[in-house]
């Protein structure tokens, strides 16, 4: 490819990939919110240690879930390039750059490396806003603790 084309492809590329996986991380977070929701109104005084446990668990596996998918799509996406000819060496690529660990035993060819860049940024987000949901959620589970153990007038 010639070098206007590579960029352009990479960029569009790019873009379609962070819009996909931003849309997928937001709804997904949508619906750990229900389902948080769901599970809260279920929750009283006397179980509420084992209740929160359990929901962080819930919401800690769904946003392993959310990355999990993100980094799949971005690996077959690299098969579908041909930058790799099997799934494990995709996967492991993708989930290496995807967290910006960037080890670089495996490497995308010259035509294909800022679309793993940008890869690495787009998870670098993703990944802080899991964070901040996370730090979110707990600090809610630290307010209905509060409201359960307050004295009923």
């Amino acid at each position: 490819m010639n070098s206007t084309l590579t960029l352009t492809a990479n960029l569009g590329l790019a873009t379609v990939m962070v819009a996909a996986t931003v849309l997928l991380h937001f709804w997904g977070l949508i619906l750990l919110i229900r389902l948080m929701g769901h599970t809260g109104q279920r929750l009283n005084a006397r179980e509420s240690r084992m209740g929160q446990a359990g929901l962080l668990v819930v919401v800690v596996f769904g946003i392993f879930a959310l990355h999990t998918l993100e980094i799949w799509l971005y690996a077959l996406v690299f098969i579908g390039l041909g930058q790799f000819h099997a799934l494990e060496p995709a996967l492991y690529f993708s989930t290496v750059t995807f967290v910006t660990l960037g080890y670089g035993d495996l490497l995308l060819n010259r035509d294909w490396r800022l679309l793993g860049a940008i890869e690495a940024a787009n998870g670098v987000i993703l990944i802080a806003w899991s964070t901040a949901f996370l730090f979110n959620v707990t600090a809610r589970l630290r307010a209905l603790e509060h409201d359960w153990l307050k004295p009923k007038d």
